[in-house]
């Protein structure tokens, strides 16, 4: 099936395929999150340097993935997908036989390059093998592949590093990531991504595309409600030992619980998103507010208030990337969606890495507590941004969707 809607049947196995793409490659962005002290120990540099990894990752998101999504943008979607696979295995690969920490920097830089553009081809490419009406459908079928990362492949590869060393953890990854590249290869059919101008038509820029600006609008939603999400949930370890009374021994089995609970709002972002778009995305908004609020509140009374807040707030929050990505590409013409997609990625590792350091810079400033505060405003202010907006960006909306 090459057409976008021509089979109305669910094509749950082929949604599937995309899915375990994108659990490879978020596994492979966040593996050396589990691995700081032995990848540290081995090459001789500190635990913050390591760190530094996953931020050099997701700066070669940002800076790479508008620039390469516009000078792939012809070449087929399978085969580009199949590369950046192939490149992410390449990259875990030289990961893996690292001699110093500057050549491991290097694979990391190598990886983010591929992780970007690979972004900006799976959105689209999932709403290209299914009709429109069962976009957020299965938008939230192939976002399972990042929380279940966070489940079990950022947990696997650890506790595999933590065995039998941090190398063979990255070697296996590349493993994996080879056999996913196999069933794309097998599975994934064509799809046609280049728009046919009709007779009289003249080719515009994409700048010029009447949806760029619905797209601005989405990017900026997503940017006030991810920036909230990551200023509190990059110190939840320490916000959970020091206010929440969690021992620390304890806190790998709250934040796998945590992302466990984060599949049940993908569930209702799959359940509700395509009949009810923006009630679902203000409803699960709302509930964030209301559960990280509540966290503010009472979370230094009791560690069970803590378990039960954090659950609920992974549940809320769990559906709104989906959702996110889902308004994207609804929002975008048929032609601008490999572009909207790629800005999607952009505004969420923004967010991420903003919302990091903004947290960082409050939590020298005014302390942990405030924290769960900062996500509370943001929260509330994307919802006043998306009713404000929502008008503007209904009115720029390409007729192919039709509402």
């Amino acid at each position: 099936m090459s057409a976008e809607g021509s089979d109305s049947r669910f094509p749950l196995f082929r949604l599937l395929v995309i899915t375990g793409a994108i659990f490879v490659a978020v596994s492979s962005e966040f593996l050396p999150t589990g691995l700081l002290p032995d990848i540290a120990a081995e090459l001789h540099v500190s635990e913050s340097r390591v760190g530094l990894l996953v931020t050099i990752f997701a700066l070669t998101v940002v800076v790479s993935t508008a620039p390469l999504t516009a000078l792939t943008h012809r070449f087929p979607r399978k085969w580009l997908m199949v590369t950046m696979l192939g490149v992410f295995a390449v990259a875990n690969f030289l990961a893996a036989i690292s001699p110093s920490y500057e050549f491991l920097a290097g694979a990391r830089v190598l990886g983010g390059l591929a992780h970007g553009l690979f972004w900006s081809v799976t959105g689209p490419y999932a709403s290209r093998i299914v009709p429109q009406r069962q976009l957020s459908r299965a938008l939230a079928v192939t976002n399972a592949g990042g929380t279940a990362a966070f489940i079990l492949g950022v947990p696997f590869g650890t506790a595999l590093g933590h065995a039998l060393g941090w190398r063979l953890a990255f070697a296996v990854m590349g493993g994996v990531v080879l056999v996913f590249l196999l069933l794309v290869v097998l599975a994934l059919p064509h799809v046609s991504h280049l728009v046919t101008l009709k007779t009289g038509e003249i080719a515009l820029p994409l700048r010029q595309d009447r949806t760029v600006p619905a797209v601005v609008i989405v990017s900026v939603t997503i940017l006030l409600l991810a920036v909230g999400q990551n200023a509190y949930y990059t110190y939840i370890v320490p916000w959970a030992t020091q206010v929440g009374g969690i021992p620390a021994g304890d806190v790998s089995a709250l934040l796998f619980g945590y992302g466990a609970a984060g599949a049940f709002g993908l569930l209702i972002a799959g359940l509700l998103g395509d009949r009810f778009p923006r009630g679902a995305l203000l409803i699960l908004a709302l509930s964030v507010a209301v559960t990280v609020a509540a966290l503010g509140i009472f979370g230094a009374a009791s560690p069970v208030i803590v378990v039960i807040g954090m659950i609920a707030w992974s549940v809320a929050f769990g559906g709104i990337p989906s959702l996110l990505q889902g308004r994207m590409m609804h929002s975008a013409s048929l032609r601008l969606r490999d572009t909207a997609a790629a800005w999607t990625t952009i505004s969420f590792n923004v967010a991420i890495g903003g919302g990091a350091f903004l947290g960082g810079l409050l939590l020298d400033g005014f302390g942990i507590r405030v924290l769960p505060w900062v996500e509370v405003a943001f929260v509330l202010a994307g919802m006043l941004f998306v009713v404000l907006s929502d008008r503007r960006r209904m009115g720029l909306l390409p007729l192919h969707v039709g509402r």
